[in-house]
């Protein structure tokens, strides 16, 4: 390894990237005052992180009215990273049916902690405080780990004959399922909406993960009640029965599978008493949930390319002023950047080959010295391999072009677009996992061919390809912002979408003095999403161990 290259590797810790872990939260709370005597309060917790010394909305939970002691079913999904300080802050707020959303909310407390802190202790409680006020009431979050990708169900629930609760109508009833953990403690999993005045609901269907369901154990027990609801939070005990999810699968196949809903104290007191209604489970299908890593898994291999501006605007590589300068040991901005993003995509590249292109250069040839605009040569000069061995390969290859050229202009990048689109459409019509493409593009300024580059990324948006900028410099990118479609659908000059969000663009600027690995982190944090929603779009499942192994004996 070069001085260079290890010197920007070190500079970003890539030789100790992190792992991310996502972790699932869910709140309750405990003693919440009531608003006066004739009313109680409507509870919501709103969960908040901290960045840049800001609190920032993550999620809110769902309203429980008339409740004192909510236990909410939203769950939290939140990346757990051990190398960093994750601040979280819930509040709660008493919304009010009379209220005008959060904007009238009463403010009710507020707990602070961090995510690490709940994590090594899995239930936190703490009490509320309103300034330096604290509270009687508390509140409790359960914490979860979620390993990959989970499984989802889809279940529907109806019932027949439920007790009458009501004397002047019929009872309102919900369903509330809980799984029983190790501890006997339960946990709530989901809870469905009223269905008003009716003794034989018929609940919409849901969605849940069976880790969430039954932390994936099939034979796990599950406590089902129906409660019928009462506006003052006092609802009615109608019934209550065990189930299991090995018990659900038998609605599988178009049949159904009923329990009877039992109510302990009737059948205590009542002598003839046989049930309080019967509840079926009418449909149980489960999803099967890929992800990133069944892909990798199943062979799928990260196709990684650079491309690097080599306009004049960087300035004159010989002047340590440009941003193209090579210092002996001190990396400049590209090559940060391409070694931040090239250290975490080569680990997905068996052969370590990685095509290298530069645009916005004048490439001196034999019949004209003084050279012709390129906006996709290989950086290598090999036009019929540009391929670089390793990241070094491509920092070598850099290094060596940079007195062969002229920095010239304009910055177009649709070309280098394209050239990697046509790659990804040969592999598109494979129809297999095997090959998905990330071009990263390293620039110093807005480019000139906006309208070609929305084609050319509403094309690439159909193959599997995607696409990161990087900023280099202290250029304006304020118009670059709208390649990355998380402010809006991007459209190609004639109004087609794309299909996907393939393109993340971030200034290098704002990593100059971050953690080590940010840049990394933050750019190719949508890439495994990009991955799994493109194949499952096409409806292409991952290649299991038996199948690659198969392929590669007969060498397709």
């Amino acid at each position: 390894m070069s001085n260079i290259y290890e010197s920007a590797a070190n500079s970003l810790g890539l030789f100790s990237s992190p792992c991310l872990t996502k972790v699932e939260l869910r709140v309750a709370c405990k003693g919440i005052s009531d608003r006066d005597a004739l009313s109680k309060p409507d509870p919501c917790v709103v969960i908040k992180m901290q960045s840049h010394g800001q609190w920032l909305e993550v999620d809110r939970t769902e309203v429980i009215r008339s409740c004192i002691n909510p236990t909410f079913s939203k769950v939290f999904t939140l990346d757990y990273y051990f190398e960093e300080v994750q601040r979280l802050r819930y509040e709660l707020y008493d919304i009010s049916s009379n209220h005008n959303g959060m904007k009238e909310a009463d403010f009710l407390g507020a707990m602070e902690c961090t995510l690490g802190q709940i994590v090594s202790q899995r239930k936190l409680s703490k009490a509320l405080r309103q300034g330096n006020t604290v509270g009687k009431s508390c509140i409790t979050v359960n914490a979860e780990e979620l390993s990959g990708n989970d499984d989802y169900v889809e279940l529907t629930f109806s019932a027949r004959k439920l007790d009458d609760k009501d004397f002047f109508s019929k009872s309102d009833p919900f369903l509330e399922i809980f799984r029983v953990n190790d501890d006997s403690t339960q946990q709530l999993v989901h809870r469905t909406e009223t269905v008003m005045n009716n003794l034989n609901p018929v609940w919409k269907t849901f969605k849940v993960s069976l880790n969430s369901l039954c932390s994936g154990d099939h034979t796990r027990t599950l406590t089902c009640k129906v409660w019928d609801w009462d506006s003052n939070g006092k609802h009615d005990f109608i019934g209550e029965f065990e189930a299991k999810f090995k018990e659900m699968r038998g609605a599988m196949d178009g049949r159904q599978v009923q329990w009877e809903c039992i109510n302990p104290k009737y059948q205590v007191k009542k002598k003839n008493y046989k049930n309080s209604g019967i509840v079926i489970c009418n449909q149980c299908k489960i999803i099967k949930m890929h992800s990133f890593l069944d892909y990798i898994m199943g062979g799928c291999q990260i196709q990684f390319t650079v491309a690097i501006d080599f306009t004049a605007s960087n300035g004159d590589p010989k002047n340590s002023c440009s941003l193209h300068y090579i210092h002996p040991y001190q990396p400049n901005e590209y090559l940060k950047a391409l070694v931040a993003v090239g250290e975490i995509c080569q680990d997905y590249d068996s052969d370590k080959m990685f095509p290298a292109f530069g645009f916005g250069a004048r490439i001196p040839s034999g019949d004209n010295p003084s050279g012709s605009v390129s906006h996709d040569f290989a950086v290598n000069f090999n036009e019929d391999n540009p391929e670089c061995a390793g990241i070094q390969g491509v920092v070598e290859a850099y290094q060596n072009c940079l007195p062969k050229i002229q920095l010239y202009g304009p910055t177009n990048i649709a070309p280098i677009i394209q050239k990697v689109a046509n790659s990804a459409s040969e592999e598109m019509h494979t129809k297999e996992a095997m090959q998905y493409f990330i071009l990263l593009i390293l620039t110093d300024g807005v480019i000139t061919d906006m309208a070609d580059t929305r084609e050319a990324i509403v094309h690439a948006s159909q193959l599997p390809m995607s696409i990161i900028i990087v900023g280099v410099g202290s250029a304006d990118f304020s118009d670059m912002q709208m390649l990355d479609g998380d402010d809006g659908i991007l459209r190609s000059p004639k109004g087609e979408p794309v299909l996907r969000d393939i393109v993340q663009f971030v200034p290098f600027r704002n990593f100059k003095h971050a953690t080590p690995a940010a840049l990394a982190k933050s750019v190719l944090a949508e890439v495994p999403n990009q991955v799994v929603d493109y194949y499952n779009s096409k409806g292409i499942k991952p290649k299991c161990p038996s199948e690659l192994e198969s392929s590669r004996t007969f060498g397709h």
